[in-house]
């Protein structure tokens, strides 16, 4: 068969490979569409959009770091909840030591002690990271039925400390005076929190994106995650890859568990357990593995779940399962599944 006859076929098959690949980042924008001409109202519309988007950008935080560690070091980590309620209570500290800060009507103080509560958060779950890790984790190695019980209880362990520590009742977390409230944004009311959270948010995986796929650490990290054999025989450390990862991960469930935390404005010792459902949702829809089909993910649940819930409360309750449901019978791998080499 002659060149000119092989062309067209080779550039139809890149064409619908490249369709295919692109095809998830219209579900976002294709579920917002609906969502308008569902609710037929713009200002209620753009209400929800903000809330939905607030909510999933909270849910990527915390599911980000769960998919790098199952994709870099095929670890399941159902204690990674426990880093969320962690951080939250560390960050709820933090902030009644510096009441006077939240208190103060300039948002430049309060995004402040925000901050420094976001800090401490990521901080001591960083550490907690490495400790679960080290005395844990590492361990049961290969083992995902081993994985499963022994981060389990590590989990249950972790909330009957924090139940020691800090209570067994509920703790409500109050938000900085100038991160009260709403404003309204053309015709829509748009909360004050929710749109700092999608900021939050798109600055975290603007960063991840940058350094996973221009920095020399992602580049070994999406090596890892393909092959680690060979990143290890090419020189590199992979059990120092592995930690750092992990510890990462265990510190963005801390930042999580902050903005969660001033989300829900309530705190608890079993709220990481709780989220941990929407979380695995998230990785399971994007593809184990992937940042980029983890961040749609949390997208598609915000909106789904903010606009269900307007619309059909009943269905809400459901909405993201039968979300799961339709992605892995289009998809079974997830959005953008990351495949180990063999």
């Amino acid at each position: 068969m002659s060149d000119a006859a092989i062309r067209p076929k080779i550039e139809r098959a890149s064409l619908a490979e490249s369709l295919k690949t692109r095809a998830p980042l219209a579900l976002v924008p294709a579920l917002a569409l609906v969502g308008f001409l569902a609710i037929g109202s713009f200002p209620t519309w753009v209400t929800l959009t903000v809330a939905g988007l607030a909510m999933g950008m909270m849910i990527f935080i915390m599911a980000s770091g769960l998919t790098l560690v199952f994709g870099l070091m095929d670890v399941i980590n159902f204690g990674h909840g426990a880093f969320v309620t962690v951080g939250a209570f560390v960050g709820f500290t933090v902030l009644a030591w510096l009441a006077g800060w939240t208190s103060d009507p300039s948002i430049l103080i309060n995004l402040t002690a925000v901050f420094l509560a976001i800090l401490a958060s990521m901080a001591v779950t960083g550490l907690l990271g490495y400790a679960f890790e080290r005395t844990i984790v590492m361990p049961v190695y290969g083992s995902h039925l081993k994985q499963i019980l022994v981060t389990m209880g590590g989990l249950i362990i972790a909330q009957q400390l924090i139940i020691v520590i800090w209570g067994p009742d509920a703790i409500h977390l109050s938000r900085p005076e100038a991160l009260q409230g709403s404003f309204i944004f053309g015709t829509a009311l748009v909360e004050k929190y929710r749109l700092l959270a999608v900021v939050v948010g798109l600055i975290l995986f603007l960063a991840m994106s940058y350094v996973l796929n221009r920095t020399k650490i992602g580049l070994l990290v999406r090596a890892g995650v393909e092959n680690g054999e060979m990143v290890e025989a090419l020189g590199y450390r992979i059990g120092r890859l592995f930690l750092g990862v992990f510890m990462t991960g265990s510190a963005l469930a801390g930042l999580g568990g902050v903005m969660w935390g001033l989300y829900q404005e309530t705190i608890t010792a079993h709220m990481g357990s709780e989220i941990m459902v929407l979380v695995f949702i998230v990785v399971i829809i994007g593809g184990l593995g992937s940042v980029g089909g983890c961040f749609i993910g949390a997208m598609l649940v915000g909106l789904l779940s903010n606009y269900a819930a307007f619309l059909m409360p009943k269905f809400a309750l459901v909405s993201t399962i039968v979300l799961m449901v339709a992605v892995l019978m289009w998809r079974p791998q997830g959005l953008y599944p990351v495949v180990k080499a063999k």
